[in-house]
């Protein structure tokens, strides 16, 4: 049986060692912190343009984050390119070869990836709040008004699932391409598409990112209102990971490299 420690080193060197993945992250944090700033930035800016409703119900914490849609951009990437890259190269079997307890492989690579993650989610969801809060000026908030600190270690959290979750349903499709060309559209056209649909925005609020966003949200509007609150979004989103990765591991167990 393979040592887990050595196992879980194997996977951190593996990704250490592929560029790709260690730019994904990095992009990610850029984009996210960078954007953010520039939108609150120009919300500052033009505050007195804004309605006397859109003053009232302005969220600033939720500010800092306009970005994280395109962040997660980059997240998806590294999520599937963390178990279907071995796949697309053929290095899987090679892995399973030195690690056949295909569970301790499969749970050493979402342990690292999941940490990783994790890590870099939360680097840039705090830098994205405080460098966002900078900008909005005289309309910041606080770390420690109520629901903010939650909102921002939830954005982090959000960002880690969203991984996960990508982790396990490259597992189940085993290809980056395939991988890639079902999750972007998902996520950037399905999901906001059918958020506006009125017989099907019911739906989508249980999707894993829409559900998942609510506890980036501190000030409710009327339009952002659903049956959960911010804990229970997170706690869908996790079930939707746990049935991904479950499902990943069930297509390693029992299909051929």
């Amino acid at each position: 049986m393979a040592n887990p420690s050595a196992v879980l080193q194997s996977e951190w060197t593996k990704i250490r060692s592929v560029r790709s993945t260690v730019w994904t992250l990095a992009l990610a944090l850029i984009v996210t912190v960078g954007l953010g700033a520039v939108i609150c930035a120009v919300i500052n800016g033009t505050w007195n343009d804004r309605s006397p409703l859109d003053q009232a119900t302005f969220d600033a914490t939720a500010a800092s984050f306009s970005a994280i849609v395109l962040g997660q951009l980059a997240l998806i990437v590294f999520g599937v390119l963390i178990i279907s890259s071995e796949y697309s190269t053929g290095m899987i079997r090679t892995s399973l070869a030195a690690v056949p307890q295909r569970g301790s492989f499969y749970g050493a690579k979402i342990a690292v990836a999941g940490g990783l993650a994790f890590v870099v989610s939360m680097v840039t969801s705090f830098l994205s709040f405080f460098v966002g809060q900078v900008l909005l000026g005289s309309h910041r908030t606080s770390i420690g008004d109520p629901g903010v600190l939650r909102a921002v270690f939830g954005a982090g959290l959000y960002m880690t699932l969203l991984v996960l979750f990508c982790v396990g349903v490259a597992g189940m499709l085993r290809s980056p391409m395939l991988g890639m060309s079902i999750l972007m559209p998902f996520f950037f056209l399905v999901t906001p598409i059918l958020s506006v649909v009125p017989k099907a925005k019911d739906v989508a609020r249980y999707f894993p990112d829409r559900a998942g966003q609510k506890i980036i949200q501190v000030v409710q509007t009327p339009d952002n209102h659903t049956s959960y609150g911010p804990w229970g979004g997170i706690l869908i989103m996790a079930l939707w990971v746990a049935a991904s990765l479950l499902g990943g591991y069930l297509v390693l167990k029992k299909r051929d490299a």
